[in-house]
């Protein structure tokens, strides 16, 4: 195997361990290997019964033997050329299947801080394009190296048996081979990493203007996003054609050293027959093994590349695996929660440097009160309400729900009392009836249909051939806004959960779809502990309370008659949005 540093070998034995449950599949491959390499011997071998005993010997056995053994290695090579590929293949994808598995489950697992830090196109191409080149460091690289090495191994046992010390002399220059591997090895990590970065930067460009089609057309910034496209695309052949600049000099290098070995060897050699040191048989099946040697050779040089862009993307995929997981919350159980919340002194900051985005937030809600939280764009409205479900926690302070820290309680059971319904409905690519059970796996058929017609979703799906099996498309762009945001709130009406959270639920919509939301709100918020966020001070009149944020701070609360009269910051944007 070409040698590896310290931090690589910790990585390679990591991917190996994913391979250690197939352990008898791989040793079925190294059968195969084992066979495969014998018979490159072999022929050596049987280079040298043939000319002697065929041209030296005069043996009539001969002509039976070497087409006899002909066959017979031919035939063990292809058993073993089959079982060396196929089954490590067959452990390499268990291997990518597991490690995507694990990958994709960290994703689900770790914190929303995580995804705050990390691009999403760079976290897509981990779990797609890395792990596939892991599978080439775990399972083919070292099929192929064993393999190599098996037969290096064969050969160089069979030259010492036939002259020790012609074959030393021809392992003179396995030192600067082996040096030359190591500089080679060192050279494609480098630029397997740098080529993993830029696939990334290939994947996020391409993911924002896929999912930006309608904005790239209506500005007709069609050539801007194609130069941007070019930039990440040229850097990304770049990187690769340094790759293959090692590559494509390792292999010439590598051969005319060997080639000088050989020609000095064949100097020693050559002055052996005619001093008859050697016979004609001993002669040709040593130059045969020692031409047999430097095919195995070569190969091992190039799978120094993939090898090390497996390790290479075997690090940045544990890298995510290190991550530590989203905390799980304390032991404190939570059934149903009667609804109360309180912010108690909470303050918060996403970057020291940007100062604090909350500061000392205060307040309670009474259960099934509804709170709704205005103020200028970047007042801390929607990171206030994100401290709710744990997304984030206070730098200071404690969030309370029925009188207890909400870090006491089981974050899943936590989670359990919390619906969301916001301006950006996400959808899933099924069915409009599988994603109002999103929320509850396994819901009956009758619990669906109900939620459904509370939402005024029947109102559109009776309307469509398929009904509530009607697929929604890819994040639901098969509806209308209006249909999305009613089957987000079905969502969160068969989740009977007894607080809800409604985040610019009805801002993008127009009048006749935002007063049917407004209906379906009115069903989901009967009896229910809500916090509203919301821009359109018009959708928030009703509430029972306003609390009226500013840079981080509540500056004002109380309803929406008794801020008007005060003439203070909601007044002044109540003015803002109603003037004509």
């Amino acid at each position: 195997m070409p040698p590896l540093d310290a931090g690589a070998l910790r990585t390679y034995l990591r991917l190996l361990a994913y391979a250690r449950p197939h352990w008898p599949m791989f040793l079925l491959g190294v059968l195969g290997m084992v066979l495969f390499a014998a018979v490159d011997t072999g022929f050596a071998v049987l280079v040298k019964m043939f000319l002697d005993g065929a041209f030296v010997e005069r043996d009539p056995r001969m002509l039976l033997y070497v087409p006899a053994g002909i066959i017979v290695l031919f035939l063990v090579r292809g058993v073993g050329d089959y079982l060396s590929v196929y089954a490590p293949g067959w452990v390499g994808r268990q291997v990518i299947k597991s490690i995507r598995h694990d990958l994709f489950e960290r994703y689900l697992q770790l914190p929303v801080t995580f995804f705050d830090r990390n691009g999403v196109a760079q976290l897509l191409s981990r779990l797609t394009y890395n792990i596939e080149l892991v599978a080439e460091a775990a399972t083919n690289a070292i099929t192929f190296i064993i393999r190599d090495t098996l037969t290096v191994i064969g050969l160089l046992a069979y030259l010492l048996y036939l002259n020790w010390k012609l074959t030393l002399f021809a392992l003179a220059v396995a030192p600067v081979i082996v040096g030359l591997i190591r500089l080679t090895s060192r050279l494609f990590r480098r630029y397997s990493m740098r080529i993993q970065a830029s696939m990334g930067d290939v994947t996020r460009v391409a993911k924002e203007s896929l999912e930006s089609q309608r904005v790239i057309k209506v500005f007709n910034a069609e050539a801007r996003q194609l130069d941007a496209f070019e930039a990440v695309n040229e850097h990304n052949r770049a990187s690769y054609m340094k790759l293959i600049t090692v590559k494509a000099v390792s292999n010439p290098v590598v051969q005319m050293i060997a080639a000088l070995g050989l020609a000095a060897v064949m100097y020693v050699a050559i002055r052996d027959v005619l001093g008859a040191g050697l016979t004609v048989g001993e002669f040709t099946s040593f130059l045969a093994a020692l031409l047999l040697v430097t095919a195995p050779l070569r190969r091992l040089v190039g799978m120094v590349g993939p090898l090390q862009q497996g390790i290479a993307a075997g690090q940045s995929v544990f890298e995510v695996l290190d991550q530590a997981v989203e905390d799980r919350g304390g032991d404190v159980p939570l059934a149903r929660a009667r609804g109360e919340i309180e912010y108690r002194g909470v303050s918060f900051t996403y970057d020291r440097d940007k100062g604090p985005v909350l500061s000392d937030i205060s307040f309670t809600v009474a259960p099934g009160e509804t709170v709704a939280i205005v103020g200028r764009s970047g007042s801390g409205k929607s990171t206030l309400v994100s401290l709710l479900p744990r997304f984030h926690d206070p730098d200071t302070g404690a969030v309370l729900i029925d009188g207890i820290d909400i870090r006491r309680y089981r974050l899943r059971e936590l989670r359990n009392q919390l619906a969301l319904v916001s301006q950006d409905v996400v959808l899933v690519d099924d069915t409009i009836r599988n994603n109002i059970a999103f929320s509850t796996p396994g819901a009956d058929a009758a619990a669906v249909q109900h939620a459904a017609q509370a939402a005024h979703v029947l109102e559109f799906s009776d309307e469509l051939p398929e009904g509530l099996e009607t697929p929604v498309g890819e994040r639901g762009t098969l509806l209308s806004g209006g249909q999305r945001q009613r089957v987000a709130i079905a969502r969160a009406i068969l989740k009977d959960a007894p607080i809800v959270i409604l985040d610019e639920a009805t801002s993008a919509l127009d009048a006749e779809s935002g007063h049917l939301v407004q209906t379906a709100l009115g069903e989901l918020l009967r009896e229910r502990t809500t916090l509203v966020i919301a821009h359109r001070l018009s959708t928030v009149e009703r509430a029972d309370r306003i609390l009226v944020m500013d840079e981080g701070r509540i500056v004002e609360s109380g309803t929406h008659a008794a801020l008007l009269a005060a003439g203070g910051v909601y007044a002044a944007l109540h003015r803002m949005q109603f003037s004509v």
